[in-house]
């Protein structure tokens, strides 16, 4: 039986192709963002001046694949699937344009942008879970607590949200931006309803009293020399 004996030029030329036919194989990756919906823009801008954030997002979560639950609620990443950018900050840009929209007002700040920013109602959200599956639904889970000017708690809650969806990445990830908005509209109804703070009492004027006169010392009698005669006798 004869062997075959490849030269090292050759050799590397075949390990280059075998690659190269590797890389053909493999699927590009796909980019996927959230759906921002359609917002209505602020009309008479009459809302609050509203801050989002801090915002925090469950540390699964904080990766550019999407994560995929599976039937056994095992989590998983495709390396062909990943996010157009930050989840985190599309999530943040997602809530803020559907709050502004829904408060009917331009005066929005995300955290921990707000320089010259004056407060007036405040959403500290922590989404804990966010995710779905081919044969999973989408769920959401947060916890959100609004805060007033002052910093005083005026609202919290705790929700889970679920949406069903066909199984592919593409309706998968409009069902989680469809969570998103629902969670959206769930936020302006409470700060609709939020309890204004009552604002401390007006102070009163410090009327200055008017001026006093200056009191008059009395005079000073003035002393005037005696005079003396000499009287000089010759």
């Amino acid at each position: 039986m004869r062997s075959l004996h490849f030269s090292p030029p050759l050799l590397l030329l075949l390990a280059a192709l075998t690659l190269q036919g590797c890389a053909v194989l493999q699927p590009p990756a796909q980019f996927y963002q959230l759906e921002q919906g359609r917002p209505e823009l602020p009309q008479d801008d009459k809302g609050p001046a509203l801050l989002l954030g801090p915002l925090k997002l469950a540390d699964y979560l904080l990766r550019e694949n999407l994560v995929q639950r599976e039937l056994d609620d095992s989590l998983s990443l495709s390396q062909q699937t990943r996010w157009a950018g930050s989840l985190q900050d599309d999530v943040g840009q997602l809530l803020l344009r559907q709050l502004a929209g829904q408060l009917d007002t331009s005066r929005v700040a995300l955290y921990p942008d707000r320089v010259g920013f004056a407060t007036e109602v405040q959403v500290v959200l922590n989404i804990s879970r966010l995710d779905s599956g081919v044969q999973q639904p989408a769920v959401l889970e947060a916890q959100w607590r609004l805060l007033d000017a002052a910093g005083a708690q005026r609202g919290s809650r705790v929700v889970r949200l679920q949406a069903e969806h066909g199984g592919t990445v593409t309706e998968q990830v409009r069902a989680q931006s469809q969570l998103l908005q629902q969670l959206a509209g769930e936020l302006a109804s409470a700060i609709k309803a939020m309890p204004v703070a009552e604002a401390a009492p007006a102070r009163k004027p410090v009327v200055s009293a008017p001026p006093k006169p200056p009191v008059k010392s009395p005079p000073v009698p003035v002393l005037e020399p005696a005079t003396q005669t000499e009287v000089f006798r010759f």
